[in-house]
């Protein structure tokens, strides 16, 4: 139905991949290191997209269509490489999904991360009194990642 946006799970994805797999005899061949390995392969093709531009806004509003369209193909075959890993590997990647941010917000508080690419590294986690994981206040910057959340 044209105009209407179609909402697609990650239940969806899964079923999708694996009927898609089994219809071609796939199974044999999509073995953990296997998809792996094809998933890195496609975070390489999406770099490649990436790989001379330079800083790039939002929205990509300088992008030809066919550049984004080629930019959603190689997203779409990041997305359903990891579905497929996941499900492979018997990991709820929507489950673990939730819970990495539930961790990431105890790992980088509001307080300590707002407005900073910086790394926040507990420099003691453990169990205190409130529960959230982290013993005391004391943090410290970490020089070799500026990657947050992840």
């Amino acid at each position: 139905m044209a105009g209407v946006e179609e909402r697609v799970s990650l239940q969806d994805l899964k079923k999708k991949m694996a009927d898609f797999a089994k219809e071609r005899d796939w199974d044999q061949f999509h073995s953990p290191r296997n998809l792996l390995l094809a998933l890195v392969g496609e975070v390489g093709e999406l770099s490649e997209i990436f790989q001379w531009k330079g800083e790039v806004p939002r929205g990509l509003p300088d992008w030809k269509g066919e550049e984004k369209e080629h930019l959603g193909e190689e997203l779409s075959d990041v997305l359903l490489y990891l579905v497929r890993l996941s499900d492979v590997c018997g990991v709820d990647l929507g489950k673990a999904a939730m819970r990495k941010l539930e961790i990431n917000a105890i790992k980088y508080p509001v307080q300590l991360c707002k407005g900073t690419s910086e790394k926040k590294l507990p420099i003691n986690a453990g169990n205190n009194a409130s529960g959230d994981g982290v013993t005391g206040s004391i943090y410290s910057n970490s020089s070799t990642s500026n990657s947050n959340g992840v």
